[in-house]
């Protein structure tokens, strides 16, 4: 079974999101400039960035754009990004966003469901 691992929040002001998800919820924040990117940390993690309390998932933010879901995005793991997309194609979705490797963690795809709904796959680098 896939389970879900991250979520995303498109923004269209990143220092006005940044300063209500800290405000509201008490999120640690950080932006990674380099990957237009702001990481958004909803519980602690341990030395690998994985949370450590069981159930909790972390996520992050990006700018609001023609190329991405403007709505928020659960994201789930899968062993193979491309064999999903084959599913995913086949049970009547599609491809919004190709695969793109994240930082040497891992590889990462917006997709859409039967509905239309976007989610993101995320497939993690073999150690």
């Amino acid at each position: 079974m896939n389970k879900v691992v991250h979520f995303e929040i498109p923004f269209d002001d990143k220092e006005r999101a940044a300063k209500f998800y800290k405000e509201v919820f008490g999120w640690d924040i950080q932006d990674m400039p380099d990957m237009n990117y702001v990481v958004a940390r909803s519980c602690e993690i341990d030395d690998e960035y994985m949370p450590k309390e069981k159930g909790a998932i972390n996520g992050g933010m990006y700018k609001r754009d023609e190329a991405s879901s403007p709505n928020p995005v659960i994201v789930i793991d899968v062993p193979s990004i491309d064999e999903h997309i084959v599913k995913i194609t086949q049970a009547g979705g599609g491809v919004v966003k190709e695969k793109v490797e994240i930082g040497g963690m891992g590889f990462y795809a917006q997709v859409k469901d039967s509905e239309g709904n976007i989610i993101g796959i995320w497939e993690a680098l073999q150690k």
